[in-house]
C-alpha cells in the first residue's frame, strides 16, 4: 500500500479507514473536551476547586482500562459497527450531563462514566483489520491512530474559541461540551448505516466464546491470567490517589478495593470458564497461536502509548521550569511530542509493512525509545533549548512509531481474537499512563525520563525473548484455521435455524 492510497476515496476500504478514523478523532475530542476548559469551569462555577478538577481528572481515565477490556471482547462478539456506533451514542449522555451538571456529584460521575470512551480506539483497530490485508495493516492501523489521535490535540485548539466566540457569556464552556457530544451522537447513528463490518459478511470471524481469550495451552492459560491481575488491579492505585486527595473515606476506599478484587477473581473465573473445556479436548496444531507474543505486545504499548500520555502531562511545566520559558512558549515546545504523532505512527506501521520483518521494526522502535528518553534524562538547562528539542521530537518519533509497529503485528496473531487482544494491549498503555504518572509524583523529571528508559528496555527485551514474527504476516489473506471454518459453519447453521 502507497502513501498516496489514502486518497483513493472511491476504494471500499480506503472511505472505511476515513470513516473510521474520524469516528476515534470525534471520540477522543471529546473525551479531552475539559482540560482545555478547566479556567472557564473555574470562573463560571464559583463551588468548583482546582483541586476538583484534578480529581475529574483522574475520573477522567478510570474506567478506560476496563472499558477496553470489556469492549475488546464485544467487538469479537457483535462486530466493530455496532459497537462503536453504540458507543458514540452511549457516551454522548453522561458528556451531556456533565456540560449541564450543576453539583458536585453530577460532575464527578459523569467524567467517570465518560472515562469509558477511551475504548473507542481499540475499536478503529478491529475495523481497520477486518478491511485491510495483512501486507498493509501496518500503515492503516498507523494512518488511523495517528489522526485519530489528534483529536486531543484539536480539542486544545479550538474548544476554548469555540467556547468565547460561538457561544460567550459563562456558560460558554458548556454549550462548547454540549456540542462536542452532539457531533458525536450524530456521527454514531451515520456510522452505522454508512460502513459494513469489513467487505463480506466472512470478514468477521467471531470466537467461541467472548466472556475470556482463548488460548493454546496450559501454561498460556496461567500466563493469561497473570497478565490480566494488572489490568484490573492498576485501579487500586487510582483508589488510593483519589484517597489520598481527601475525595475518598478510608471506608469507600476500602470497599473500592473490595471491589476491585472481586471483578480481578471474576475475570479469573471467566478465563477458566472459557479455557479449561477448550484445553481438556486438544488445541488442534493449526489453531495454535504464540500467548507469548500477546504479552510482549502488552509490553510494548506500556512502555510507549503509557510513556506518550505520562510525558505529554509533564513536559510543559518541565520546558517552563528548566529553561524559564513563559507557559505559552513551553506549552508551544511541548506540543511538538504530541505533532509528531499525525507523521510518525503512521511511518511506524508503514516501515513494518515494508522492511519485511515486524519483530525487527518493532524492536527497533524500542530500543530507539530507551535511548530517547535517556538522551532527555540528560537535559538540564546548560543544554541549548534547540538541542533539546531536537532531543524530544527524535524521542516522539520511536515512541509514535512504536504504537504503530505495536498493531502492525496484533491483528496476524490470531485472527478471531483480534479485539481482544487489541482491547488488551491497549488497556496496558493506560496501565503505563497510569503507573508512570503516579511515579512521577516522587521523583524529579530527569529521573522520570531514566524510569522510562528503563521501562522501553525491558519492553525491549522482553520482544527479544518472546516476540515472534507472525505467520503470513504479508500475504494476501489471514490465515484460517480448522477451528474458524468450524465455528463459521456453527454459526451458519445457526442462523438458518433462526430463519
Amino acid at each position: 500500500m502507497k502513501v498516496s492510497s489514502i486518497f483513493k476515496f472511491r476504494s471500499p476500504e480506503i472511505r472505511a479507514l476515513h470513516l473510521t478514523w474520524i469516528a476515534f478523532f470525534i471520540t477522543f475530542y471529546v473525551w479531552f473536551n475539559m482540560a482545555p476548559l478547566a479556567s472557564s469551569m473555574l470562573r463560571s462555577v464559583d463551588w468548583l476547586t482546582a483541586d476538583d478538577l484534578k480529581l475529574f481528572a483522574i475520573c477522567n481515565v478510570a474506567l478506560t482500562i476496563p472499558a477496553r477490556i470489556l469492549v475488546g471482547m464485544a467487538l469479537d462478539r457483535f462486530g466493530p459497527r455496532r459497537v462503536f456506533s453504540i458507543l458514540m451514542v452511549t457516551m454522548s449522555i453522561p458528556a451531556l450531563v456533565f456540560a449541564f451538571g450543576d453539583t458536585m456529584m453530577q460532575l464527578l460521575v459523569s467524567r467517570l462514566v465518560l472515562s469509558s470512551i477511551g475504548a473507542g480506539f481499540v475499536v478503529g483497530i478491529h475495523m481497520t483489520a477486518l478491511w485491510f490485508k495483512p501486507r498493509d495493516i501496518g500503515f492503516a492501523e498507523g494512518f488511523y491512530a495517528g489522526w485519530g489521535n489528534f483529536g486531543s490535540a484539536a480539542a486544545a485548539m479550538t474548544l476554548p474559541t469555540i467556547a468565547l466566540t460561538m457561544y460567550a457569556g459563562e456558560d460558554g464552556w458548556r454549550w462548547a461540551i454540549a456540542q462536542s457530544a452532539i457531533v458525536m451522537a450524530a456521527y454514531g447513528v451515520y456510522y452505522w448505516f454508512a460502513i459494513t463490518d469489513g467487505p463480506d459478511a466472512k470478514a468477521h470471524r467471531k470466537p467461541r466464546k467472548a466472556a475470556a481469550m482463548e488460548v493454546s495451552s496450559w501454561g498460556d492459560m496461567i500466563k493469561l491470567i497473570l497478565w490480566t491481575i494488572p489490568l484490573i488491579g492498576v485501579l487500586s492505585i487510582l483508589v488510593w490517589r483519589i484517597q489520598k486527595i481527601g475525595y475518598l473515606s478510608t471506608t469507600g476506599a476500602t470497599i473500592a478495593y473490595l471491589v476491585i478484587a472481586a471483578i480481578v477473581v471474576y475475570q479469573i473465573v471467566q478465563i477458566l470458564r472459557v479455557n479449561v473445556p477448550i484445553l481438556k479436548k486438544g488445541v488442534p496444531e493449526d489453531d495454535k497461536y504464540p500467548f507469548n507474543s500477546v504479552a510482549a505486545l502488552n509490553s510494548t504499548y506500556f512502555a510507549n502509548f503509557g510513556a506518550e500520555l505520562a510525558v505529554v502531562s509533564m513536559l510543559p511545566m518541565f520546558f517552563e521550569q528548566t529553561w524559564g520559558l513563559n507557559a505559552a512558549m513551553a506549552g508551544l515546545i511541548a506540543a511538538s511530542f504530541a505533532f509528531v504523532n499525525l507523521v510518525a505512527r503512521p511511518m511506524g506501521g508503514l516501515v513494518s509493512d515494508r522492511m519485511g520483518n515486524r519483530r525487527f521494526v518493532m524492536l527497533s522502535y524500542m530500543l530507539g525509545i530507551a535511548v530517547g528518553f535517556t538522551l532527555m534524562g540528560l537535559l538540564n538547562s546548560s543544554w541549548p533549548l534547540v538541542i533539546a528539542i531536537v532531543i524530544t521530537i527524535f524521542t516522539s518519533f520511536f515512541v509514535q512509531g512504536a504504537e504503530g509497529a505495536t498493531f502492525g503485528i496484533i491483528p496476524s496473531i490470531k485472527r478471531r481474537i483480534t479485539g481482544q487482544i487489541s482491547g488488551m494491549a491497549g488497556a496496558y498503555g493506560n496501565v503505563g499512563a497510569v503507573v508512570y504518572l503516579t511515579i512521577f509524583t516522587f521523583v524529579t523529571p530527569s529521573q522520570f525520563f531514566f524510569i522510562i528508559a528503563t521501562g522501553a528496555f525491558i519492553s525491549w527485551l522482553i520482544c527479544l525473548l518472546w516476540l515472534k514474527e507472525p505467520e503470513n504476516a504479508f500475504e494476501e489473506e489471514y490465515y484460517v484455521s480448522s477451528v474458524d471454518r468450524q465455528i463459521e459453519e456453527q454459526h451458519l447453521q445457526a442462523a438458518k435455524a433462526k430463519g
